[in-house]
């Protein structure tokens, strides 16, 4: 079932997210913090209607496994993939992308960052306007 709910206060263990790395409004948790025995993170992002991350790459893979809502991804040079719950995406190290949600819904995906003694992203420009609304 869709949400199309927006909401300025962050649900109950959430935290905003970065605003200048996101159009729109979106609020993070930590679920799995990497620290000298775990090479992981693991944060939950939910994404309000319209939302979206700015394009970055990763320099390892990043995992994204969508819980709720209609989202889209997209990589540099490829037309955007609506993504809904269930799918999972394996995005590859130094792959430039950038996924959000879509108009109409929330968007909640997990965000596994593996091997994060490489680091974990390297934040690019926002996403355009135009760019966002291409699926349409």
């Amino acid at each position: 079932m869709e949400n199309t709910e927006q909401s300025s206060t962050p649900p109950q263990g959430f935290g905003p997210v970065a605003a200048q790395y996101f159009t729109g409004t979106a609020w993070l948790q930590m679920r799995v913090t990497p620290d000298e025995i775990t090479n992981c993170a693991i944060g939950e992002v939910i994404f309000e209607p319209g939302c979206r991350n700015n394009w970055h790459t990763h320099p390892s893979n990043q995992i994204l496994i969508v819980t709720e809502g209609i989202g889209y991804y997209q990589e540099e040079g490829s037309s955007i993939r609506e993504i809904k719950v269930g799918d999972i995406v394996n995005v590859l190290p130094g792959i430039k992308h950038w996924h959000g949600a879509s108009p109409e819904s929330r968007f909640t995906h997990y965000a596994v960052s593996i091997n994060t003694e490489k680091g974990i992203v390297d934040w690019l420009e926002p996403v355009t306007d135009e760019q966002y609304h291409s699926f349409e």
